[in-house]
């Protein structure tokens, strides 16, 4: 009790310290979506052992209601928002400043990739070490995938970090045309994927995020300063977001659902950009009461604690979901043997996401250090730290689809391992001191 008592008290000194011109809203939405997401990860799989064969079910496929909650638990545009916001003040404090690229950028690959290599490293033991013991390799397979495949993030957001000096540069001269241009460069890609140029569909990863950040620069600006034109700006992307899905050609889940011909995160396509709009509008139209409301100590003491670890909890909160899973199954299946979709199974859901938050606080004050670790006074020129991330997503991109086992040497994924570590010692990340 004293140790949560010290780290909340540690967090209450930092909180009371903070500037008034801070925007607090934008690190309360950051907590609130990273564990929106968490916990809609942890409820959308679904552990089932009936017959002593261990069966990791995912809730979209096997109900449809999953698809329209969907809806709300997809939140990852509010992060893109929130990180427009964060990156403008950040780099427009730079610019002023006279800090150079490669200083700004340091700062924040640090962040962003070295808390996700020691995961990387984890799995890649636990993966060999399961075929080892005899696990079957598609199960292996199957889980390391949902325990990297947020990492998918870290992968486009970190690029769109690269493109910061260039977005903001649009920005300031362009204003919103710099956010309509993705958009129809979208609706573009869109109709190319449909037209047969699948290939084309894969540059929304670009286009949908540049998009959804550069509204983080006008909520910087204050571009869109009315309570009602932002709630206008929601209702028109909610409109888009239902006729795209409910009339349109696209499904309605925001997520990908296994084994469906068509996602709309994968790669992502209009509704996700909808979806974003509504998602900023409706957000920004709270604003001056939620950052009255984060005035109050308790609230924003929370919102300092989380967004000192929050990497760490997005990183690693699939990895104690699966290790539950796995002590429950060498236990006989124990807990695990309701049929998903279920009454007692929805009724049995918040017992399992108590144990598994349980679990991750568990693993924290190990894997949290990674998160503190902060450059030393040098730093690799910038050409190194761009080609370094680029190799550094490139791998992420690979382990975020495929996992580390499979029919493979070891059960292990050797070159979508290593690529994230060789990208991280090209860009001279490796070279670190701890806060």
């Amino acid at each position: 009790m004293s140790g949560r008592l010290s780290i909340w008290a540690r967090a209450g000194e930092i909180a009371d310290r903070t500037p008034p011109s801070r925007n607090r809203l934008v690190d309360f939405l950051r907590a609130a979506s990273i564990l929106l997401v968490i916990s809609g990860h942890w409820l959308l799989t679904a552990p089932y052992m009936p017959a002593g064969e261990l069966e990791l079910g995912n809730m979209l496929e096997l109900t449809d209601v999953t698809r329209w909650l969907s809806w709300g638990f997809q939140v990852m545009p509010v992060f893109f928002l929130v990180g427009g916001y964060a990156n403008a003040a950040s780099w427009g404090a730079a610019l002023r400043d006279g800090k150079p690229f490669s200083a700004w950028l340091d700062s924040r690959l640090r962040r962003l990739l070295l808390p996700v290599l020691p995961l990387i490293a984890v799995w890649a033991v636990l993966a060999p070490a399961g075929r080892m013991l005899g696990l079957d390799a598609s199960l292996l397979q199957e889980a390391s995938t949902i325990a990297l495949v947020p990492i998918w993030f870290l992968a486009i957001y970190t690029v769109i970090i690269l493109f910061v000096p260039l977005t903001y540069a649009w920005w300031q001269r362009w204003g919103f045309w710099s956010f309509t241009v993705p958009v129809v460069l979208a609706v573009l890609g869109d109709a190319l994927f449909f037209a047969g140029w699948e290939v084309a569909g894969w540059f929304n990863y670009l286009f949908i995020w540049i998009a959804v950040h550069q509204l983080g620069y006008a909520w910087m600006d204050d571009r869109v300063s009315s309570r009602p034109l932002r709630f206008v700006w929601g209702l028109l992307g909610f409109g888009a977001l239902v006729g795209l899905t409910v009339t349109g050609p696209y499904p309605i889940s925001m997520i990908s659902v296994p084994g469906t011909e068509i996602s709309n995160t994968l790669p992502p396509k209009l509704p996700l950009l909808a979806l974003a709009i509504a998602q900023a509008g409706f957000v920004l139209a709270l604003e001056s009461p939620a950052r009255r409301w984060l005035q109050r100590r308790t609230p924003w003491t929370a919102a300092v604690l989380l967004n000192g670890m929050i990497m760490t909890i997005y990183l690693w909160h699939s990895t104690a979901m699966i290790l539950i899973i796995g002590i429950a199954a060498s236990l006989g299946g124990v807990g695990m043997g309701i049929e998903p979709t279920t009454g007692l199974w929805w009724a049995s859901r918040p017992i399992w996401l108590a144990i598994y938050a349980v679990a991750l606080a568990a693993m924290m004050p190990v894997v949290a250090r990674f998160e503190r670790l902060r450059s030393p006074e040098a730093h690799a020129p910038a050409g190194r730290q761009v080609t370094g991330a680029i190799v550094a997503c490139f791998g992420l991109a690979m382990l975020a689809y495929l996992g580390l086992g499979g029919e493979v040497a070891l059960g292990l994924q050797i070159a979508a391992v290593a690529t994230p570590f060789a990208g991280a010692l090209l860009g001279g990340l490796l070279l670190t001191r701890r806060s």
